[in-house]
């Protein structure tokens, strides 16, 4: 498999890596937003099994994981590996939720940049012929990941307008050699960058250098320039975090900065309640991606996308010791195959 420049994996000769089949479950809130019906299923109530919160996210890692297995017209024993993630500690959601399917499992962790770290440990599998049919997803759950890493939803806590809301849902898909209309070209591994936040409300400013380092990183190991793709999404910086992102591109020169997107800015209407600065969470980059972007790669909209999800890596631990929070991008470059 080549390697190009320091951080950027090939998948575009040899072996093939193909989106087979996606899977979308969305929250109640992200179905009421913007992008609610690009979305499989829409819940009503994102407590799903009316338990617990942290089950509910089970059930919709569950789901989403076998519509995107019927919509790549498989089962679950023709994988070869299941890896993903969510925000719960131990990797719960995807452990406990996919637990039926007796299949290898690898979860991974990135925090919000966790799809495209799934994504291109999968396409790396399918690329080196180490197997042929890899699925991919995360989750995260609003109810969930606030009480983790800041105030259960109960407490009430008073939120800044800098603040992000944690996407409710899961999103998957279904990695495979066998070709089809949407193809995974590359992968660029990000580098842990801190740069001093120290806030849980201030995840965009945490992020934004290190979407800025691999976006970077991308552009110069493939040769490619921005004006390359229809679309440069990052996976969650929200309002704020995204309006860093492209003062610090042009600040390096990248002046081509006009069809930047976020996929947190995409998930919510600014006028719907407790959305703040935009969507966050393992979810967000999973449903904006495959509900979402990938549908405008299959309809023509767009001819080559890059998707760069970002995590803020922080920890309930490191939290409560005060410690800054470092950010972590990994990139996807997908592309539309006419002709499969």
């Amino acid at each position: 498999m080549p390697k190009i420049g320091r951080q950027t994996w090939d998948f575009s000769k040899g072996q093939g890596v193909y989106v087979a089949g996606v899977g979308t479950v969305a929250g109640q809130l992200e179905s009421a937003g913007p992008l609610g019906r690009d979305f499989d299923v829409h819940l009503e109530n994102d407590r799903v099994d009316g338990d617990t919160w942290e089950h509910s996210e089970q059930s919709m890692f569950g789901t989403a994981a076998q519509i995107a297995l019927e919509n790549a017209r498989i089962t679950s024993q023709e994988l070869d590996m299941l890896i993903g993630a969510d925000l719960n500690a131990q990797l719960t959601s995807f452990y406990l939720g996919l637990r039926g399917h007796s299949v290898p499992a690898l979860g991974v962790y990135s925090a919000c940049a966790s799809i495209c770290e799934a994504l291109a440990i999968g396409g790396l599998i399918v690329h080196t012929q180490h197997g042929q049919r890899v699925l991919a997803g995360t989750s995260s759950h609003t109810s969930t990941a606030e009480r983790q890493f800041r105030y259960p939803t109960e407490y009430g806590a008073q939120k800044p307008p800098t603040a992000q809301r944690t996407a409710t849902g899961s999103g998957v898909a279904v990695l495979t050699n066998e070709p089809s209309r949407i193809q995974i070209t590359h992968a660029t591994v990000g580098k842990v960058m801190d740069y001093g936040v120290t806030s849980p409300w201030e995840m965009g400013a945490a992020m934004a250098p290190s979407a800025a380092d691999t976006i970077r990183a991308h552009l110069n190991d493939t040769g490619r320039s921005l004006r390359d793709y229809d679309c440069v999404a990052t996976g969650d910086l929200g309002h704020i975090g995204h309006t860093l992102l492209k003062e610090l591109l042009t600040k390096e020169g990248l002046t081509d900065v006009g069809h930047l997107t976020d996929c947190g800015v995409l998930i919510y209407d600014s006028a719907q309640p407790d959305v703040f600065s935009g969507g966050s969470g393992g979810a967000c980059c999973s449903l904006v991606t495959f509900g979402h972007l990938l549908k405008r790669v299959l309809n023509g909209s767009y001819k080559r996308i890059l998707v760069s999800a970002t995590g803020a890596l922080l920890s309930a631990v490191s939290a409560q010791q005060h410690d800054s929070i470092p950010g972590v991008s990994h990139a996807i470059a997908f592309e539309r195959k006419d002709g499969n």
